[in-house]
């Protein structure tokens, strides 16, 4: 049985998604020293990535809109990368000028979600990329690429594989870095991302691949496994299981850290995570909010018994 897991990579990298993509769908308002100190725990934990906030318009995600003294007021640690989202040049100078080191951009593999979330064709937010990257090239920055609904729509249904594969080659092509490949409405199952990843893999680096996965119907940690045995090796996670997209109607639930930390360590495969500490982080967000946190782990590891 262990020669099953032999092949698998013995290190994966987890980019905490909580504090933006988790967060941006909440319908409480979090104070900004929550979210600071939400941040601060989660570097304290050991994640290598910790996707801090979005400067998208404050109009269009008002729980957001203190981008910029959240990035001002959260405590480097050496060796972690905060990322932020900007959506076209106007975001990229307000993350610039807040301090950002590293920016994140997004599309969608469907053209209606495209239109629905930001009310661009494909073809027109890869545009709208184009002075981005070149900007953040020049500052030396890291640009990380989301494409989202990479495996089904809420609006055209099923989406092709190849559909995936031409926006993420023309992402690669304008100088993006890392590519994250969305399940935006948690519809994936094991055999789809297995069947992604391999297309996928034989064009691109799986150092500069990740997979973003939700729990919508119960099946991301199998999409993780699915994901691992196709030889990828990064993986999107959001503390207590917070977020979803408000563009998709039903798909609350990213992929809890706790819960794939738990996982990955059972498994014998290094993160440098604190499983223990990211509870702790998750904690500090639980009284704030108008719900319980998803994760099945940190509902388990706070039990009253």
């Amino acid at each position: 049985m262990a020669a099953v897991f032999d092949s698998l990579p013995k290190r994966v990298t987890v980019v905490e998604v909580g504090p933006r993509d988790g967060l941006q769908n909440e319908r409480a308002l979090i104070p900004t020293d929550v979210k600071v100190r939400f941040v601060d725990a989660l570097s304290d934990a050991g994640l290598p990535a910790i996707e801090v906030t979005s400067f998208v318009n404050p109009k269009a995600i008002p729980q957001l809109a203190d981008a910029e003294d959240v990035l001002s007021a959260i405590t480097r640690k050496p060796g972690v990368r905060y990322p932020v989202l900007v959506p076209n040049e106007r975001g990229f100078e307000r993350a610039l000028a807040a301090g950002a080191h590293e920016i994140a951009v997004f599309t969608a593999a469907s053209e209606t979600f495209n239109k629905h979330n930001i009310n661009a064709t494909i073809a027109e937010s890869i545009e709208r990329f184009k002075p981005v990257v070149v900007g953040a090239k020049k500052h030396e920055m890291r640009v990380r690429g989301y494409v989202s609904t990479c495996f089904g729509c809420p609006y055209e249904g099923p989406i092709k594989p190849a559909a995936v594969l031409d926006v993420v080659t023309k992402l690669f092509t304008l100088g993006i870095d890392e590519v994250s490949i969305g399940d935006t409405i948690g519809i994936a199952t094991p055999r789809q991302v297995a069947e992604l990843c391999t297309l996928l893999l034989k064009k691109i680096d799986p150092g500069r691949l990740a997979l973003h996965l939700h729990d919508t119907r119960g099946t991301a940690l199998a999409n993780v496994v699915a994901g691992l045995q196709s030889g990828v090796a990064i993986f999107d996670s959001s503390a207590g299981g917070l977020g979803g997209c408000p563009y998709a109607p039903g798909a609350a639930g990213n992929l809890a850290t706790e819960d794939l930390i738990y996982m990955l360590d059972g498994m014998g495969i290094e993160t440098g995570v604190s499983l223990d500490k990211v509870v702790r982080a998750s904690a500090l967000l639980a009284s704030q909010l108008d719900h319980p946190l998803t994760s099945k782990y940190y509902q388990a590891a706070t039990a009253k018994s």
